[in-house]
């Protein structure tokens, strides 16, 4: 667990020991502190654009003492997990373009627009929309109260969540819509959330459309 001036702290003292200048993309919980929207979080959540400033970023923080750690115990068996550093009860996630199943899409990138720069680091946040649209796809229970924060206190653009999991399924992350919908109204029925009904309209109509699609696709083939 590491809080908000412990992760400044942190992100400063790794500043310091970079050789060169590296933009990456914070992301979950690291984001939501920069935003206000949380004050603790239970890893740092970074995603990189290349190789190279991912490898130097994590052999600066093992000049920390931090210690390689395996993604597998965390994430099990699945693909596009990150490479991960660990010290004492902090863990950086290091990811690689993609989030597990989620892509951090070319209009991500464009959408964050919060810049933080510690010298060498230059720590771009992702969006509360696009935090929102990565966190429906999985299945942990702080994930609903994370999105029902960002919900709470932020104005949502609801066109920007919709083509964003519209985005998010042509690049292949296919359980964007599905899992989109399904925690929207899980947490609207529990009434801690209000979402629009033409909301979860559009997104059920949208899901139809990419179940029939697949059908189509399966049958000429």
């Amino acid at each position: 667990m590491i809080d908000i001036q412990e992760q400044q702290n942190l992100f400063i003292r790794i500043a310091e020991r970079l050789p060169k200048k590296i933009e990456v993309y914070a992301i979950g919980g690291t984001a939501m502190m920069f935003l206000g929207l949380k004050y603790k979080t239970l890893d740092v959540d970074l995603v990189f654009s290349n190789v190279d400033d991912r490898k130097v970023f994590k052999e600066t923080a093992k000049l920390l003492d931090f210690k390689e750690s395996s993604a597998e115990i965390i994430y099990g068996k699945k693909e596009n997990t990150p490479e991960m550093v660990t010290i004492s009860d902090v863990r950086l996630d290091l990811f690689l373009f993609k989030i597990v199943s989620s892509y951090f899409s070319e209009p991500m990138q464009k959408r964050a627009t919060q810049i933080h720069e510690f010298g060498n680091l230059i720590i771009k946040v992702a969006d509360p929309h696009d935090i929102l649209i990565m966190k429906s796809v999985t299945s942990r229970e702080k994930d609903f109260e994370d999105i029902a924060s960002i919900i709470k206190n932020t104005k949502i653009n609801w066109d920007v969540i919709v083509n964003e999991s519209c985005e998010q399924v042509r690049l292949g992350n296919e359980a964007a819509i599905l899992g989109l919908g399904e925690k929207l109204e899980k947490l609207s029925n529990r009434k801690i959330i209000v979402v629009p009904k033409d909301v979860l309209n559009k997104l059920w109509k949208l899901l139809d459309k990419q179940v029939k699609w697949k059908k189509k696709l399966k049958t000429n083939y």
